[in-house]
């Protein structure tokens, strides 16, 4: 299904980008792919993908759902042993 205002993706998509991967790395996790639309890291020994513009999370070891506060909270700071 196409967006439906492709205009506003375009302007907030890259800063919703670069404040989830800010995110995500700040928190110790390496993001080992992303393109324009998705952001993919390890957590648990599984994959997590997000998709910044909406929001989406899913993953094997995540509970699937949106936002990126209620991702953050789900995979708290790895523990370095």
């Amino acid at each position: 299904m196409a967006r439906l205002d492709k205009e506003r993706q375009e302007r907030l998509e890259p800063q919703r980008m670069a404040d989830a991967r800010e995110s995500i790395e700040a928190m110790g996790y390496e993001i080992f792919f992303s393109d324009a639309h998705v952001l993919a890291f390890m957590f648990n020994d599984s994959v997590v993908q997000y998709y910044p513009y909406s929001g989406w999370h899913s993953g094997k070891t995540i509970k699937d759902g949106r936002g990126l506060r209620n991702l953050l909270k789900q995979i708290k700071k790895p523990i370095n042993i």
